[in-house]
């Protein structure tokens, strides 16, 4: 008997994919998306969505943007990859200038890879081998609890326990893991840390923002203050900005709210504004030195195949020529605004508590009688009912959150906001 092969792009994504963080057994049937334009994604039955999420965080200026299109096209029938153990190209270097310049001043060398995790296993290794390569041993790594640096191994170690890294613990490196700092617990930070200084190689954070973990947040002048003690102790410091860089603070990186400089700065998501993937490590002339040797066993043993993409760098070269304009910056603004002025909408509102808000990024949790968490059962309820309306939000179990293109306008906002309101209403308790 003949097999019918199906004809749906949801049957046959079922026949063959395994998404992310996905239990496939029990998720509904996946939405399948032909089209994007600006913030809007279409569905095969011409049915559009606000793309309120960016798509995980990437997209900065709107999906299939002309202009980055355009200057990836060229570079397509110029030249789409070479080795780049050896050899270099011209958006490679324009990219690492451009970048470096808008970087704090300590920034001085670039370092490619694929994602964020990789990025993060760069400025890993970079952090252990600087002080291996000074005849120093410091092993000990620094960093937040709850925090999400990634999901390879390096990454996830780094990552704060839970349920998602369970079932590797046993293979995961040892982490000190320190709360935020506050007001009230910055002297003990300081304490902890001071104990481990000299078996510390670095310490590793998400500036302002904790995403993956909820859309925590804390005040970066707190975080000024940690740093500059860690500077003071001799720990390196590794900015993880694959989340917050290029406009979602508000700023066009977390780094423009502080004052300290951090040594390693780690990039991602919205660098190629979403087009593809590309990682990058930066880091200071001090942390590069300590590879340059007549000893090539004192080399940087990291690399990928797709290092440095000359495809994914004309595109970041093209999405940062967009966020650099006065009118995208104004549109940042703008989003920020309405943000903050729909955020005491929500503060007021009887089933909403802990708003927050830095920048584009605004998030709150909807009140239940269960704890906070990512498996908190209304997260699917939430998701289902936006998306029925036409708006793609993924929803932290019951904590909701906002990171919208800066193409958004102001009307598409306030329907997003409207519609919030609408579903609340929907789930009240």
């Amino acid at each position: 008997m003949k097999t019918l092969i199906p004809t749906h792009l949801t049957e046959r994504d079922k026949a063959v994919n395994w998404h992310p963080y996905t239990q496939m057994k029990t998720a509904g049937d996946a939405v399948p998306i032909v089209k994007g334009k600006g913030v809007y994604l279409y569905d095969e039955d011409g049915k559009k969505y606000i793309d309120a999420v960016s798509s995980w965080w990437v997209t900065l200026h709107g999906h299939a943007h002309p202009y980055i299109a355009e200057r990836v096209f060229q570079q397509l029938n110029t030249l789409e990859q070479v080795i780049f153990a050896g050899f270099t190209h011209e958006p490679a270097v324009q990219l690492s200038e451009n970048l470096l310049n808008l970087l704090p001043e300590n920034q001085s060398k670039v370092f490619y890879s694929d994602n964020g995790s990789t990025a993060v296993e760069a400025a890993l290794k970079m952090c252990i081998q600087y002080a291996y390569n000074l005849g120093k041993e410091k092993t000990k790594i620094l960093a937040f609890k709850n925090a999400y640096h990634g999901d390879t191994f390096g990454a996830m170690s780094v990552s704060g326990r839970s349920v998602w890294t369970k079932p590797f613990g046993s293979m995961l490196f040892e982490v000190v893991f320190i709360d935020t700092p506050n007001a009230e617990n910055l002297d003990d930070l300081k304490k902890q840390i001071g104990e481990l200084a000299e078996e510390t190689a670095c310490f590793i954070y998400e500036p302002l923002v904790q995403g993956a973990a909820g859309m925590l947040m804390y005040d970066a002048k707190h975080l000024d203050e940690l740093m500059k003690f860690c500077r003071s102790e001799e720990i390196l410091m590794v900015q993880d900005e694959v989340f917050t860089g290029f406009g979602r603070t508000g700023k066009l990186f977390a780094a423009n709210h502080l004052t300290e400089m951090p040594d390693i700065m780690c990039f991602s998501k919205g660098l190629t504004g979403g087009t593809m993937p590309m990682g990058i490590t930066t880091c200071s002339q001090e942390i590069f030195s300590a590879f340059l040797s007549d000893d090539r066993y004192k080399t940087l043993f990291h690399g990928h195949s797709f290092t440095a993409n000359p495809l994914a760098c004309t595109a970041a070269l093209a999405s940062m020529e967009l966020l650099l304009q006065e009118e995208t910056l104004t549109a940042i603004d703008r989003i920020s605004r309405q943000h903050s002025d729909f955020s005491k909408t929500l503060s007021n509102h009887p089933d909403v508590e802990n708003v927050r808000q830095t920048g584009t990024i605004l998030a709150f949790e909807y009140k239940t009688n269960q704890n906070t968490s990512y498996f908190n059962e209304i997260g699917k309820k939430l998701y289902d009912a936006f998306l029925h309306r036409g708006i793609i939000m993924r929803p932290l179990g019951n904590v909701m959150y906002l990171v919208p293109p800066y193409c958004i306008n102001a009307e598409e906002l306030d329907f997003v906001y409207e519609t919030i309101l609408e579903v609340l209403e929907l789930f009240q308790n």
